[in-house]
């Protein structure tokens, strides 16, 4: 065994048993959070909390406030455009583009368009899988809006969301 085929051999560790294979399939949990659908593909149970996978489906008009965190999230459109705000300086994004947003760098994206946008997101370390499910809506499916909230669940639903986001190490920024 050659001296390079040695040394990587002793820098991965064995192979965990305990773990499982993980697939998504349609038992997969649906959450409505900010007027979007949010299936929540692989938990960061299912990876050890190394990342989580979302599947999101972004209606005309959704997106999320600006916000920031401390995790990396990378998207990858799959259909339709989004536009995306980093750092305060805006750009379309269509299917096909994948974006990577580091930690702690603030940005939003926001469906500007006349047809839905649908994307996967990883977060990693994971965490924000639980976030979405514990502020989220459930809903029946990937594409099933969340029901519209009123004036009064609104401004409730933003009182939860901040006070459960620090927790999660997000944070909300004000809109621009």
């Amino acid at each position: 065994m050659s001296e390079k085929s040695q040394s990587l051999k002793q820098s991965i560790p064995p192979d965990d048993p305990l773990r499982e294979l993980a697939i998504p399939d349609e038992k997969s949990l649906h959450v409505g959070v900010v007027g979007d659908t949010y299936t929540i593909l692989l938990t960061g149970k299912d990876t050890a909390g190394r990342f989580c996978l979302i599947d999101m489906h972004v209606p005309p008009g959704g997106g999320p406030p600006p916000h920031r965190h401390d995790f990396e999230e990378t998207f990858s459109i799959l259909e339709g455009e989004l536009e995306v705000t980093f750092r305060g300086s805006k750009r379309v994004v269509q299917a096909g583009t994948t974006i990577n947003i580091p930690a702690n760098a603030p940005h939003q994206f926001h469906n500007s368009s006349s047809d839905p946008a649908r994307m996967l997101c990883i977060c990693s370390p994971a965490g924000q899988d639980d976030f979405f499910l514990e502020v989220g809506i459930p809903v029946a499916t990937r594409t099933m809006p969340p029901p519209k909230l009123d004036e009064a669940a609104q401004v409730e639903f933003r009182a939860k969301v901040g006070a459960i986001a620090s927790k999660y190490r997000t944070e909300l920024l004000e809109r621009a």
